[in-house]
């Protein structure tokens, strides 16, 4: 990607995500699209500091962070406050049973155009305050 190009300029996007190359390797790409990356954090608890101490303009979500621990209680989080986020998942469901399978995702693995795609989606339809 140019530095002409750079989609996502002036952006504040949480990364959640667990695995850190994949979590270094996606901060880099939306750094390069021009995005502020919050994060990249490994667990919920750590998200939800920063979702409370940030402005957020949207997230990028690893469903599993390990341990059986998911990134569910980020994703409601986030849709009480209205920022838009996707599941950047291997998972082919997200969740039986609620209202997840709707949102955004990304199938791991996934490529730098594809991820940014995806968040420029996600922002467009929110203009900066």
């Amino acid at each position: 990607m140019s530095d002409i190009a750079r989609p996502l300029d002036g952006r504040r996007i949480l990364v959640v995500e667990d695995e850190y190359l994949i979590a270094a390797e996606v901060k880099r790409w939306l750094r390069r699209a021009g995005a502020e990356v919050v994060g990249p954090v490994p667990s919920a608890e750590q998200a939800l500091t920063l979702i409370g101490d940030d402005r957020i303009d949207a997230a990028v979500l690893d469903l599993n962070l390990g341990d059986k621990r998911t990134a569910l209680p980020i994703a409601d989080r986030l849709g009480a406050l209205g920022v838009p986020y996707l599941f950047a998942t291997g998972d082919i469901r997200v969740s039986q049973g609620h209202s997840y399978d709707d949102r955004p995702r990304l199938e791991k693995p996934y490529v730098e155009a594809e991820l940014v795609r995806a968040v420029e989606e996600l922002v467009a339809a929110h203009p900066m305050p």
